[in-house]
């Protein structure tokens, strides 16, 4: 009769009753006035927020197909919360007939069971909380709230949390008596603000089933592996029994879970869980007398063993097998990202109780493939000596991030192990704690892009051999450089080509050679423009040197692929994401890390040219032919190489980049000439990329690049000094000085000393870096003298052979006396040998 006027009267007047009829004296006793008894229970808080209990959150996948898979959990409570309808009703059945029989008529509060638990705590005869369902509910909540304000980075973490259910269950003297009143009260009036069956199921989601686990679907998945819809009897009389005591008749301690006065271990595996066994009998015996089961279910029951199916749940970045690096990735993001709160304590908090469903950008149709690549062809630890490799791809226009990979184990324990790492290698110190890599070549983009940018063509030729003095400008300061102490790939002294040869064949003399042209602080602005920061976070622009050209930068495989899809996308920059949607438990959408595209970074002029250079690297002949699977999509891209311990592949069709690093993650060990199976570890890159972009070509297809810009690939002449008649050494520098290379020709019969320039070839206009001969006099030539004609015989000869010549040919014309010389042969003026013969005719 108490129970079901609590339900109809008003707050006040059930205060009053409870109070006035059995409350008082209770109080009384534990030596509270009268007075403070009567009002003690209207001061109370009325309201309770239940809220949203701690709830594991879930990185998922989404497969072809559309079906999302979950790659890992976070929790500090494993908790999976279920609708109504998903939990078995032989679990309510066993839950009510053993804790509430009467929940659905009293009002929240069994009076009667209430006062004489309290009385018999006050006098110390027992320590029963005698609470309703909806009590429990509250006590749990009450729990929680206090779990939620816990530092969970204290040194005190663990003891916190023990306070909060030590003062939430307290039951003894008058805290523990107004502590049993406020729980009446908030149990009261959650009782007019929620059905009945939300109550019943708000109870089960945020009980503790022993342990770390929470609410009775992870206890179902845990204990017996199955769901809470298909429990058995026997199992939900188990777990039933499991919620009075959770910690005592838990059965995942074959061990025992709790001792005796003599230290004897209890409620063992041995024993057959004897304790949980006795609850268990309790639940079954409660749910016969109430006629929720039948004497036939009871006796299978009740007669069966307990056998837990152990499911163990797991929690991290390593459950996700292959996938573990894509989700440490995200993982950085959400602790990282202030959409995530404001502070790190705030985000690391939200990630393990705010119940979210992240949903990425991961693509099992490039993700599967390039994995498995990776497996295949690299192997976890190769030498004990920090051998690794990363691949990351992109979609290009959007800066998703479709797949990461990489050779080793995810192990976020320290370990001395190599073939385990914590460390995401395509990412940065903040996403995945890597502090990237030195990238080479592939950083030559950026010196293209500025030269184009610049207005040079691509078809321009320059003087690609290595040279002692080069003077690089660095912010408008020119540095000498002995590019010869660089060098090129093979130990080649480089050639004079234009910049589509340099590029498709990555001469670094050549690509010196075009930086001489520019300026090394823009070219690192270009970089930043692009996106590309260190991996640390500092900009690329904080140091320059005239070696930057070639990449000795550490940067993150993800921000270099990112700078090639800008190029692919037409000079759109989009920043690099990897999570499309984040749902909070509410079930609504939470605003996403920001993210953008800009237009224009760099211009569609500029992109399709530099795009159009980039084919060559990926064609017969060309660095990157080996990763190009040859599936008729057209692709640009680039190698590079750092020494002799960091290369890179990156790859990129209209849709999707590539871009793939192997080499030493720590230290500079030599990695060339060295084999692991099939595979040289200085060419892993090659097959990693073209499994990773055959992939991604078949998912997303590829469209033609744009035409390059006409006036970016049109051919370049130059003015080409004229040297002649400067000494050998002057028309060299000279010559080279403005680009172009120079070459010895034969000596050239001239009367000028040995040393002089008499010839050269070309002479006017010729494309830049044209190799110049020039020919020295060899002091040997003479000139026919201009004067002869109207001359004697005699006077003619004496010139003649005043002018050096010594072979004279006097035609018979010229014998009479009175002739005179008309003409010769060579002509008067002709520069000849001394030994050349003199024809000379007479009139």
């Amino acid at each position: 009769m108490l129970g079901g006027l609590v339900g109809l009267v008003g707050l006040s007047a059930v205060a009053g009753l409870l109070v006035a009829a059995s409350v008082t004296p209770v109080l009384t006793m534990t030596g509270l006035a009268g007075t403070q008894a009567l009002t003690l229970f209207d001061q109370l808080p009325e309201n309770l927020n239940p809220g949203t209990p701690m709830e594991q959150s879930t990185i998922y996948a989404t497969t072809p197909d559309g079906k999302n898979v979950a790659l890992a959990s976070f929790y500090e409570q494993n908790r999976v919360p279920v609708t109504y309808e998903q939990v078995s009703p032989v679990l309510y059945d066993a839950i009510l007939s053993s804790e509430d029989k009467s929940f659905y008529s009293h009002g929240g509060v069994n009076v009667g069971a209430t006062v004489k638990a309290l009385i018999d705590n006050v006098r110390g005869t027992s320590s029963r909380g005698a609470s309703t369902i909806s009590q429990q509910y509250v006590k749990n909540v009450l729990i929680q709230e206090c779990e939620q304000k816990v530092d969970t980075t204290s040194e005190t973490h663990n003891e916190d949390l023990q306070q909060c259910w030590k003062d939430a269950t307290n039951a003894t003297g008058a805290d523990g008596i107004e502590r049993k009143l406020q729980e009446m009260r908030y149990a009261i009036q959650i009782e007019k603000e929620f059905s009945k069956n939300d109550i019943l199921l708000g109870y089960l989601n945020i009980a503790n089933f022993g342990g770390t686990v929470y609410g009775i679907e992870a206890a179902a998945n845990y204990y017996f592996n199955t769901t809470s819809a298909k429990l058995t009897v026997a199992q939900a009389a188990t777990l039933a029994g499991i919620v009075q005591n959770p910690n005592t008749y838990r059965i995942d301690k074959p061990e025992g879970t709790i001792t005796n006065s003599k230290g004897e271990a209890l409620n063992t595996a041995e024993s057959g869980y004897a304790l949980t066994k006795d609850r268990r009998h309790y639940v079954l015996g409660r749910m016969l007398a109430d006629g929720k089961i039948t004497q036939a279910q009871y006796d299978e029951a009740d007669a069966s063993e307990i056998t837990p199916s152990l499911n163990p749940p797991t929690q991290g970045c390593a459950s996700a097998g292959a996938n573990a690096y894509f989700c440490q990735y995200v993982k950085s993001i959400v602790l990282n990202d202030e959409a995530f709160g404001k502070e790190p304590q705030d985000r690391a908090d939200l990630l393990r109780r705010g119940g979210l469903k992240i949903y990425t950008s991961l693509d099992y149709r490039i993700q599967d493939p390039a994995a498995q690549a990776m497996k295949d062809i690299v192997p976890a630890n190769y030498d004990n000596d920090y051998f690794g490799a990363a691949g990351v791809s992109i979609e290009v226009g959007t800066g998703r991030i479709l797949s990461i990979t990489q050779n080793t184990q995810f192990d976020e324990t320290t370990t001395d192990d190599l073939a385990k790492s914590s460390l995401v290698f395509a990412g940065d110190t903040t996403h995945g704690n890597s502090g990237g890599f030195q990238v080479g070549s592939v950083y030559k983009l950026f010196t293209l892009i500025d030269w184009l940018e610049k207005g040079h063509s691509v078809n321009e030729v320059l003087n690609g051999r290595v040279q002692t003095n080069l003077k690089i400008p660095v912010c408008e300061s020119p540095q000498t450089t002995n590019t010869k102490e660089i060098g090129n790939f093979g130990g080649g002294g480089g050639y004079t080509a234009s910049v589509m040869d340099f590029t498709r064949q990555s001469l670094n003399s050549g690509y010196f050679a075009m930086a001489s042209k520019l300026d090394i602080c823009e070219i690192n602005q270009v970089a930043d423009r692009m996106g590309v920061t260190l991996a640390s976070g500092k900009k690329v622009t904080d140091e320059n040197v005239p070696y930057d050209v070639l990449g000795p930068k550490n940067i993150s495989p993800i921000a270099m692929a990112n700078a090639y899809a800008t190029v692919a996308s037409g000079g759109k920059y989009c920043t690099p994401r990897a999570i499309d949607r984040v749902v909070g438990p509410d079930g609504k959408d939470r605003e996403l890390p920001k993210s953008s595209c800009t237009d224009g970074v760099i211009s569609k002029e500029v992109a399709a040219t530099a795009a159009y250079a980039l084919q060559g690297v990926m064609s017969g002949g060309g660095t990157g032919a080996r990763a190009n699977p040859f599936d008729g999509t057209p692709l640009i891209g680039k190698t590079g190489t750092h020494d002799r311990w960091s290369t890179m592949m990156i790859e990129s069709s209209t849709k999707v980049t590539t871009a793939v690093w192997a080499g030493r993650w720590k230290g500079q060990s030599d990695i060339y000439q060295k084999r692991a199976g099939d595979h040289l570890l200085n060419n892993m890159r090659y097959p990693l990329a073209k499994a990773a972009q055959a992939a991604a070509n078949g998912a997303y297809g590829g469209d033609a690049f744009p035409r390059p810009d006409n006036n970016l690939t049109r051919r370049v002449l130059t003015e080409v000094p004229n040297v002649v008649g400067m000494t050998m050494d002057e028309a060299r520098s000279t010559l080279e000085s403005r680009g172009f290379s120079v070459t010895d020709g034969p000596a050239v019969d001239s009367d000028q000393p040995t040393n002089i320039v008499v010839a050269q070839d070309p002479s006017g206009q010729a494309a830049g870096g044209t190799t110049v001969t020039i020919s020295p006099s060899n002091g040997q030539g003479t000139t026919v003298p201009g004067n002869l004609a109207g001359m004697s015989r005699a006077d003619a000869a004496a010139a003649l052979g005043a002018a050096g010549f010594t072979s004279i040919d006097f035609d018979n014309s010229c014998n009479p006396p009175n002739a005179v010389v008309s003409s010769t042969d060579p002509a008067p003026g002709t520069a000849t040998s001394k030994s050349t013969a003199v024809r000379v005719t007479c009139e």
